[in-house]
């Protein structure tokens, strides 16, 4: 069935967002069933859920990306993008926000308020995006749906505004009471039906009730007077009220249901409709035009042509998909556009509309839609799209958290070292928080958001592109250096049937601190010629890149060449540098070698509860805390870490904070290792030399 543009008035674009297991994608399936939009419902634990249809979503069962989808409803379209709830996939849930004007935010009724909750009341504070909240799942054992709400308060203030009263919990769970209306909703034969409000809620309804009124008086100064005065306020001017105190952010309005038992879920989809604002009650968007000017554009379908491009995915049998969100204009199908971001032009081809894995074709998008588009060049994601160099305008990028899980990555076999470049290159387009960068130790480091995101784009690179890849923990990027001086021989001489080799030189190695490595020479009366001294430190320098006591770059120190001897027959620069190699590694063990290691400034933001176990945990990891300050309440603290004991530490700061704790680190400086894990370095540098050996 082909689907109709509708206008402004008749569009809501609404974002999923929750902590994991708060059932998102299957209130999403819900919502699309119970609209006529798709024909079987499917299930998450089963695989068959519309918009759970990546391989790795279907093995795992939960949402590792984002998805869309749309609705029809009393002539409004609604538009769903369902997001992760997973903190590794927080990304999605950013781009998430920035497709839609509104969200819906789910809790589970027998929990409390988790960390993935959070950060979307913070996401959809930072983008001022109108929510509601649903209380879902409120026929689990344990459920207790009055106490979910009172967490919410609890957690995010008064405005936060119950709409529903639960009728019973767990599997007693039947239905709502409406405190607008003062209605009550049952479950009944599978459909729900009006019943009285039962005796027994009375008191709830009444204090559930004067909440919700001494909110959404909030936005109207009459309403507000009356509720002052005990007036009685009628349904009609509360739901005015309540339109006009959501639109504006005072209120979020909170309803409750079952996702699995289909209880609420159509009074969620009325609420969307009446509560939640168009993009034409939204007012103008925020750019910048060609002169880096800010400017205001009223969305209107007729307005100058601004495109979101909020998503890219790499398909290799499709090509790139770009998901995009028409903010202002109508976009045509098979025509051109510029990308103001890159200042480039595109060519568009086919406009689609999006429905899971679905897509139908369209001829142009209007103002408010949300679709995607096959095969652009150079567009990525966060960029905006315009009719002409003319009437460009960028949109504010988007910001994504910053992967601070660091993994060595290496092909599996040698077939994937073909493969590996170009299909880390593809799926890093579509993954705007990861990233692939080389270490001062040589290897590939792919930087994440945790183990799960590891694990899923190991498994797409794989499946989408034929790579297989094995990740292990990074080298930790050790220098070598010395803390005393000596002169040291190095004499290298063979004898072949021609030619042979011979070279002869005596070096002094001092430290060099800050110095990196310097080579001189100070040689007297000609006992090794000038043209062997370029040898003579390649021999220096490249021992040094190899190391000496772990295989890690020596630096530092100075090495001088002052005398030697040479044969006028045998004597080559190959010979010298050989010479000046076994002079350097032999003199260095006499110098009071060390090992130094990363010193890394780390600045960890955790909520004060964890404080304690926070600095613990970094005293376990040698660290030394700088420190601690208070920034948008939460506790800022400053500290050194060595680089050893951070590469896991997104994964083990996450776990002691419940999902809530971030960190960045920047290298601050080099300090020797202790001396028994140095010891520890060493030896393991010794066994793999000696299994290099037999091999």
């Amino acid at each position: 069935m082909t689907t109709k543009s509708v206008d402004l008035p008749h569009l809501r674009s609404v974002v999923l967002a929750a902590h994991a297991g708060a059932g998102k994608t299957t209130l999403a399936e819900r919502l699309l069933f119970d609209a006529g939009a798709i024909t079987r419902l499917g299930r998450v634990d089963d695989g068959t859920a519309s918009l759970d249809y990546e391989p790795e979503e279907q093995k795992r069962k939960q949402s590792l990306t984002l998805a869309v989808a749309s609705l029809e409803h009393e002539g409004t379209r609604i538009q769903l993008v369902d997001t992760p709830g997973y903190a590794d996939f927080s990304a999605e849930v950013v781009e998430g926000f920035a497709a839609t004007d509104t969200a819906v935010l789910l809790m589970d009724a027998s929990g409390h308020v988790e960390a993935g909750l959070e950060s979307a009341v913070a996401l959809a504070r930072t983008n001022g995006r109108p929510a509601l909240f649903f209380i879902n799942k409120c026929d689990r054992e344990n459920a207790n749906p009055a106490a979910a709400l009172d967490a919410l308060r609890t957690s995010f203030g008064q405005k936060i505004a119950p709409l529903h009263v639960a009728i019973g919990a767990g599997e007693s769970f039947v239905g709502y009471v409406d405190l607008i209306h003062r209605k009550a909703y049952q479950v009944q034969g599978g459909k729900e039906v009006e019943v009285p409000v039962p005796a027994a809620l009375a008191d709830e309804v009444a204090t559930r009730r004067d909440q919700l009124l001494e909110a959404a008086s909030e936005a109207d100064d009459d309403v507000m007077t009356k509720y002052l005065e005990g007036e009685e306020i009628s349904d009609a001017e509360l739901e005015a009220c309540l339109h006009k105190a959501v639109r504006s952010g005072l209120v979020a309005p909170v309803m409750v249901g079952s996702a699995g038992k289909d209880i609420g879920v159509r009074a969620l989809i009325d609420a969307i409709e009446h509560y939640l604002p168009s993009p034409a009650e939204l007012g103008e968007i925020v750019a910048t035009d060609g002169k880096g000017k800010e400017v205001k554009i009223a969305q209107d379908a007729a307005g100058p042509v601004v495109v979101r491009v909020f998503k890219t995915t790499a398909d290799p049998f499709v090509g790139r998909l770009t998901y995009i969100r028409v903010l202002s204009g109508t976009l045509q199908g098979q025509g051109a556009a510029w990308n103001a971001t890159r200042n480039e032009a595109e060519r568009v081809g086919q406009l689609l509309l999006l429905r899971g894995k679905d897509q139908e074709t369209v001829g142009q998008l209007h103002a408010g839609e949300i679709g995607a588009v096959a095969k652009l060049t150079v567009t990525a994601t966060g960029d905006t799209l315009c009719h002409s160099h003319e009437t460009a305008f960028i949109l504010p990028p988007l910001v994504f958290p910053i992967p601070t899980l660091q993994s060595a990555i290496e092909p599996q076999t040698k077939a994937d070292l073909d493969k590996m470049g170009s299909a880390l290159q593809r799926m890093l387009e579509e993954e705007p928080s990861a990233r692939v960068e080389r270490s001062e130790t040589g290897e590939q480091i792919l930087l994440s958001m945790g183990d799960a995101h590891v694990a899923v784009l190991g498994e797409r690179l794989k499946r989408k592109f034929g790579a297989a890849i094995v990740t292990k923990i990074p080298r930790v990027a050790y220098k070598e250096t010395i803390r005393g001086k000596t002169q040291s021989h190095g004499r290298y001489k063979k004898q072949t049937g021609g030619h042979g080799m011979f070279g002869d030189v005596w070096l002094e190695i001092e430290p060099n601190h800050g110095g990196g490595v310097e080579f001189a020479e100070h040689v007297v009366g000609g006992t090794v010629p000038k043209n062997f001294f370029p040898g003579v430190e390649k021999g220096v320098r490249e021992a040094a890149a190899e190391g000496v006591l772990a295989g890690y770059p020596l630096s530092d120190f100075k090495a001088t060449l002052y005398d030697g001897s040479f044969h006028a027959v045998d004597s080559n620069e190959l010979s010298f540098k050989i010479a000046a190699s076994m002079a350097l590694k032999q003199g260095v063990l006499e110098c009071k070698p060390a090992l130094m290691e990363p010193i890394m400034t780390v600045e960890i933001r955790i909520p004060e509860i964890y404080m304690g176990d926070v600095n613990r945990d970094l005293n376990g990891r040698r660290g030394r805390v700088l420190g601690m300050d208070v920034k948008d309440g939460m506790q800022i603290i400053t500290a050194t870490v060595p680089q050893a004991e951070l590469f896991t530490y997104a994964t083990e700061l996450r776990s002691i904070t419940g999902g809530r704790g971030t960190f960045t680190a920047t290298l601050d400086r080099y300090e020797d290792v202790p001396q028994h894990i140095a010891e520890k370095v060493i030896e393991a540098h010794k066994k793999a030399q000696e299994a290099a050996h037999k091999e």
